[in-house]
């Protein structure tokens, strides 16, 4: 009896897993099919591109996963809820001296800043 409810369970965790690849396969499929279209109607009017097939959509598919998304991160969390814990945890222990360091660390590194002085455009483009 003991081996029959095995057996069942095994059974049921493969017909899922079918299930599974025949959904995604399917999706992957119609998403391919969907970009091929519009690829196919939009680039050759509008900027006289190349017309693609199934396949070259697909790889294109591939291409923006690889370039623009992030691989095996689980979408747009970018190290997840571990991370803004840990992050908060700091801040929390800072004082607020340290808190405007590390603020004007991050805006030195992540703003754009003006250059200082326009002079030495100026004189460059004079001298071209």
């Amino acid at each position: 009896m003991r081996e029959e409810t095995k057996t069942k369970e095994i059974m049921k965790r493969g017909l899922w897993v079918l299930k599974f690849a025949a959904f995604g396969t399917l999706a992957v499929g119609l998403f391919t099919w969907a970009t091929m279209l519009l690829w196919n109607w939009l680039v050759p009017a509008l900027f006289a591109g190349p017309v693609v097939s199934f396949w070259q959509a697909l790889g294109l598919l591939v291409l923006t996963k690889i370039l623009f998304w992030t691989v095996g991160r689980g979408g747009h969390h970018h190290g997840g809820h571990w991370r803004s814990h840990y992050l908060r945890q700091k801040w929390s222990g800072m004082t607020p001296e340290e808190r405007e360091r590390f603020k004007q660390k991050m805006k030195d590194k992540w703003c754009y800043r003006q250059p200082e002085s326009t002079s030495d455009k100026d004189s460059s483009a004079s001298t071209v």
